[in-house]
């Protein structure tokens, strides 16, 4: 890596690690209902919530009722935001007049964006209407990343109560998490974003006259809307000059925000946050980078503080901080050194580019390789599924690095909410397995983990195997599944695996190339994505029922600490285990054989 690349990543490593601390424990206070200033501005508006839906927010819920409530709410939120997709062409705030998506796109965006997933099979400039992007998609941006947080917080509770039948109550954990952390946050980021360029108007685009006008052969259609042909079976064509391109606008800043701090990650444009209009400066980039992991870390933080032992939170931001720079380290430097292909052919200007630059193919040139290689594993890494540069376009090993980190199980730091649980679950089976090795019931801040607790989180931790690997084998057996593949061979493998491995752990980034707007693909992601995020939250939920009705076991000589460099190696193992070398054989037949047929 470079020395402005090391010292971008020292700066936006640092700053997450100076933030998190006083955001976990302002987080801390809004769960226990005590938000300070924020609670004096917010709480009037807070209770007009509770009265106006008939919620009692002194009442808690069981595991059972919490579970069901949450189900119930995000299948309603699909529904809604399905029917805005379908009929959007009759809704208002569709200055450009688009059409409805068809049902099969529909489905896998409603579903998509409801689980946090946010993967893309269209371009959201070119299909999608203000009201949709906004009142569909960026609404779901706020409550998928509340549910997620809401189910945190309510396993965090079972561990520290005592005896307890009860882990919170759902609508106020949603209501708190929104109203005091989600809006305040991303309406402070949309503010900055929009100062610096980011469009943010329910305006129509400007229409501009083209430097340098283009034409094109345009498929003349029938009366029935499909294209003709001559009497020989010629598609019959006419020639489209094109002098003038409207510049589509939106409110893109507020959507922007939130889709970065809720670990959202859908883009308002095509290009994502490789597009100047989402990313149009230096500060947008470094800002929108900075809150990535910001609120997954801050929850680890508050994990410290809520079970009394801050030394836990420091312990497992230790580890995740480790894993996360040397992926970050691993794909930085393939992208610098670049395509040696490209050298060993003799290619001059290619060798001086590699010299410079590394491989920018994909690459935006106001963020260089290295930079987009940051981005590129950090928003794996964290669940947030945005880019800033096409990771197809990757290098073989770089490519690798994005799909290790989501096959991880995204933990490091994980989405918000969602990370810490599936880290926490983890550390339940490393606990497990250390009682095991030395023969002793095994003990997690003074809850004993036995086979229950062991047996959910493992159903949680296999789901989402489950979904990418039979997703992944069914596409590429299947004609339909082929279909969609641009490159044959390993990376056309790749594309295929990264796409199931991006909806079953509900990252959402894309490695592109794959043609995934067919009903074969929208069904198939859209399957796997409602697998890998709603599976496992029943058991995250069960276990926070099971371990919040024992009694709390006291600290002796033989409690296994979980705060030791030896327990985080521990976890490391078992997450790396667990983790990477469930998927070994899928990565060898796609990025690294083709590193190796470099």
């Amino acid at each position: 890596m470079s020395a402005s690349s090391i010292l971008q990543l020292v700066l936006y490593l640092g700053a997450v690690l100076l933030l998190m601390r006083p955001l976990g424990a302002y987080m801390l206070r809004v769960y226990q209902g005590n938000a300070g200033i924020a609670g004096r501005v917010l709480g009037p508006v807070e209770r007009i919530v509770y009265r106006a839906s008939g919620v009692d927010p002194t009442k808690d819920m069981g595991w059972k009722t919490y579970a069901l409530t949450m189900l119930l709410f995000n299948f309603a939120g699909t529904l809604l935001l399905y029917a805005i997709l379908r009929l959007q062409h009759l809704l208002p705030l569709n200055p450009y007049g688009f059409g409805p998506l068809s049902p099969d796109l529909a489905f896998n965006t409603a579903v998509s964006f409801v689980t946090n997933t946010n993967w893309q099979n269209y371009s959201g400039e070119n299909v999608m209407s203000q009201l949709s992007q906004v009142g569909g998609l960026m609404v779901q941006h706020f409550v998928c990343a509340a549910s997620a947080m809401a189910v945190m917080v309510a396993l965090v509770r079972g561990l520290v109560r005592k005896q307890a039948s009860t882990i919170g109550n759902f609508w106020v954990d949603m209501v708190r998490t929104n109203l005091y952390i989600l809006l305040p946050i991303s309406l402070v980021l949309a503010v900055v974003l929009a100062q610096q360029g980011v469009p943010q108007t329910f305006g129509k685009g400007a229409t501009v006259s083209l430097v340098q006008p283009t034409s094109y052969d345009d498929p003349v259609l029938g009366a029935d809307g499909k294209p003709t042909s001559d009497a020989r079976g010629k598609p019959i064509t006419q020639k489209i000059e094109v002098k003038e391109q409207v510049i589509p606008v939106g409110p893109a800043a507020a959507y922007v925000a939130i889709k970065q701090l809720g670990s959202n990650g859908g883009g308002y444009y095509n290009a994502n946050s490789a597009h100047p209009f989402e990313n149009p400066t230096p500060l947008t980039n470094f800002l929108e980078l900075l809150v990535i992991p910001l609120l997954a870390a801050a929850s680890i933080s508050m994990f410290g503080k809520m079970v009394r032992d801050t030394r836990q939170g420091w312990a497992l931001t230790a580890t995740l901080m480790a894993v996360l720079v040397v992926g970050i380290a691993v794909a930085a430097w393939s992208e610098h050194r670049g395509n040696p292909g490209l050298t060993a052919a003799g290619v001059d200007q290619a060798e001086t580019a590699l010299q410079s630059g590394g491989n920018m193919e994909g690459k935006e040139l106001r963020f260089g390789a290295e930079m987009g290689a940051i981005w590129g594993v950090s928003a794996t890494a964290t669940s947030n599924g945005s880019v800033n540069s096409m990771h197809d376009s990757w290098t073989p090993l770089g490519g690798l690095v994005p799909l290790v980190m989501m096959d991880l199980g995204e933990v490091v730091f994980g989405g918000v909410g969602c990370g810490l649980y599936g880290l926490l679950l983890f550390v339940f089976v490393a606990v497990f397995i250390a009682g095991l090795m030395v023969g002793r019931t095994p003990e997690y801040l003074g809850k004993k983990i036995e086979s229950y607790e062991v047996k959910m989180a493992s159903i949680a931790l296999l789901t989402p195997v489950l979904a990418i690997l039979a997703g992944s084998a069914v596409a590429v057996v299947t004609a339909a599944g082929r279909a969609g593949v641009a490159n044959p061979g390993p990376h056309g493998f790749s594309e295929i695996f990264y796409a199931f491995s991006s909806a079953g752990q509900n990252n959402g980034s894309a490695f592109a190339g794959l043609s995934g707007n067919t009903p074969f693909y929208n069904t198939a992601l859209g399957v796997a994505i409602l697998f890998g995020r709603f599976w496992p939250m029943l058991p995250v939920l069960a276990i926070a029922g099971s371990v919040a009705a024992k009694k709390s076991v006291p600290v002796t000589a033989g409690t296994l600490p979980t705060h030791t460099p030896l327990f985080m190696v521990m976890l490391v193992s078992v997450i790396l285990i667990m983790g990477a070398l469930t998927y070994f054989p899928a990565l060898a037949l796609g990025p690294i054989v083709e590193h190796l047929m470099m």
